[in-house]
């Protein structure tokens, strides 16, 4: 047969590689040559079938994953990029947020870092003197991230089995509340921060006009209709994570710094929901940072606990959805990091909402890696990822058989790579210190 037809039985043979641009990351098994990453320039590079530069990492435990992507986190800093992690569950960033000198920052009980997930951010700067459409037009903008946050906040509590709704009637009067609390509802020429508690305690003791505008018939009728909602925002206020993320921003970030990290490990024993929220919260503001971005400013956010807050429910999900869809714009680079196919699955009950929107957030990410797995995670991986026999095969059996293998899934092209670690580098990216 003629070489073009011969891939289509033997995929593997090594046709045309990518491009030498980007991080050098290990070698070609096919080719023997140098293997090199770069998301965003396979993005502009019509030859290469990728249209968004987001990964998704899938790897069993003590694979290599997350030393793979602090490795390309660590080199794609020759290339001009900056990383943030917002959200480090595990310290795991540390070690290379102090090689470049910069200090993460940390949040939890007792510490004097706090968070303001409703900051109004960059798109505030200089208000007064916007023209009227402009405003209306960063406004749109402000008060949907705020009110994406606040659905997965809210749905994300429970009454017996059942999650608090936010529907139409809650989103109308979250919106309007906050409306007035900034004074956007006024036509003010600056547009104030407010908090969470600020929230509640408006809609505890409402004004005549907020009622009148969100069309109640009278003030019982208002308590009665938002009494889950106002349930809701209190045991926010009250509950696990009172004092964390309910008044102004105290931490300065440095953006100009190579690396910035925020550490939620004080809240692992608060448990699995409290740091999932914890999470939607710090994601919440670290978009509001992101949206106004110098040209050129290109960050890499991993995100290594991110199945914590999908669990809250779809709403949660649809939070994780909104940040990757937005990559291109911000010229970010997100990282979806995973131990197995079904933390994606575990999201909510089988064909829910939320599981369905999670498996589509694989869809949004064109660049797959994927290291070793257990034999038995491989119908979910056939599953959601149509990898084929010898795709498999490759994950399941070369790849498991030492860390740093991995296949590489850059579009509709696959690399068999192995990942080399400078020495320079081992101590920056180990992370088995809690086992001697």
């Amino acid at each position: 047969m003629t070489s073009d037809q011969a891939p289509a039985l033997w995929p593997f043979i090594p046709g045309r590689g990518l491009p030498p641009t980007g991080a050098a990351m290990g070698v070609d098994q096919h080719s023997g040559g140098t293997f090199y990453a770069d998301p965003f320039a396979w993005v502009k590079d019509p030859d290469i079938p990728v249209t968004n530069p987001n990964i998704v990492v899938i790897g069993k435990p003590g694979q290599g994953k997350s030393a793979g992507v602090k490795c390309f986190i660590n080199r794609m800093m020759d290339f001009g990029y900056k990383a943030f992690i917002p959200g480090d569950i595990k310290d795991e960033y540390e070690g290379l947020c102090r090689a470049y000198g910069v200090e993460p920052f940390a949040v939890g009980p007792g510490l004097s870092a706090r968070i303001n997930p409703l900051s109004i951010g960059p798109l505030g700067r200089g208000w007064d003197q916007l023209p009227r459409e402009e405003a209306v037009g960063r406004a749109a903008v402000i008060f949907r991230r705020w009110l994406t946050l606040m659905r997965g906040l809210v749905s994300s509590q429970k009454i017996g089995e059942a999650r608090v709704p936010f529907g139409p009637t809650e989103e109308m009067v979250v919106k309007q509340a906050l409306e007035r609390l900034t004074g956007y509802a006024v036509g003010d020429t600056t547009i104030r921060e407010t908090t969470i508690p600020r929230l509640w305690r408006l809609l505890d003791e409402p004004p005549n006009g907020l009622i009148a505008v969100c069309r109640f018939d009278g003030r019982r009728d208002f308590f009665d209709q938002t009494r889950l909602l106002r349930d809701a925002l209190g045991q926010l206020v009250s509950g696990a994570l009172a004092g964390l993320f309910d008044d102004s921003t105290t931490v300065d970030v440095d953006w100009s710094a190579p690396i910035q990290s925020l550490s939620l490990s004080r809240l692992l024993p608060l448990g699995d929901e409290a740091t999932g929220i914890a999470l939607s919260c710090v994601n919440s503001w670290a978009s509001a940072m992101r949206e106004v971005s110098e040209a050129g400013d290109r960050r890499i956010i991993p995100h290594d606990e991110s199945w914590r807050e999908m669990r809250l429910g779809p709403q949660a999900v649809q939070g994780v959805d909104a940040s990757l869809r937005l990559s291109r714009a911000h010229g970010d680079i997100h990282i979806l990091v995973l131990h197995k196919p079904s933390d994606l699955l575990s999201v909510g009950d089988r064909g829910s909402q939320a599981q369905n929107i999670a498996k589509d957030l694989l869809h949004l990410a064109d660049t797959k890696i994927l290291y070793g797995q257990e034999a038995g995670v491989a119908n979910d991986l056939e599953d959601l990822l149509e990898l084929g026999p010898m795709a498999r095969h490759l994950v399941t059996d070369w790849a498991i058989q030492a860390p740093g293998r991995a296949l590489w899934r850059v579009g509709g092209l696959q690399f068999k790579v192995t990942g080399v670690i400078h020495p320079a580098e081992q101590r920056l990216t180990y992370t088995n210190d809690a086992m001697g």
